[in-house]
């Protein structure tokens, strides 16, 4: 059974930074893609950064380039997002996603598990 946990949401003021992290089990995690969005209320979910298995290629929404930093460590099977600058804006539920397949992508319909989702909220 393939789980993805994530942790380390919160609430934060404006101009603050949080890391997330999105733990994985039940599947190998070194040679899947893996990914970031978010959905903030009445919303649909949005891609905000994705990476290949390798780590040697990542993509960002244009909104959070220069703010947030997508990493992973294959070694503990977890995923990170790095998020300074924080705005309002980027209110919202966080979900990391996996895809069987190695390379990243930016599309929702393209990923194959998902976990519970953080709150983010940043205080204006």
């Amino acid at each position: 059974q393939v789980q993805l946990v994530e942790s380390g949401g919160g609430l934060v003021q404006n101009g603050g930074s949080l890391r997330l992290s999105c733990t994985v089990s039940g599947r190998t995690f070194s040679n899947a893609g893996m990914g970031w969005f978010r959905q903030a209320l009445g919303k649909e979910r949005e891609f905000v950064a994705a990476i290949s298995s390798s780590g040697g290629s990542t993509y960002y929404l244009d909104s959070v380039k220069g703010r947030f930093t997508i990493s992973r460590d294959n070694a503990k099977n977890t995923l990170y997002l790095q998020m300074n600058s924080l705005k309002f804006e980027d209110t919202a539920v966080y979900y990391c996603a996996l895809r069987s397949r190695s390379l990243a992508n930016t599309l929702v319909r393209n990923y194959d598990y998902w976990g519970q989702g953080t709150q983010v909220t940043v205080s204006s």
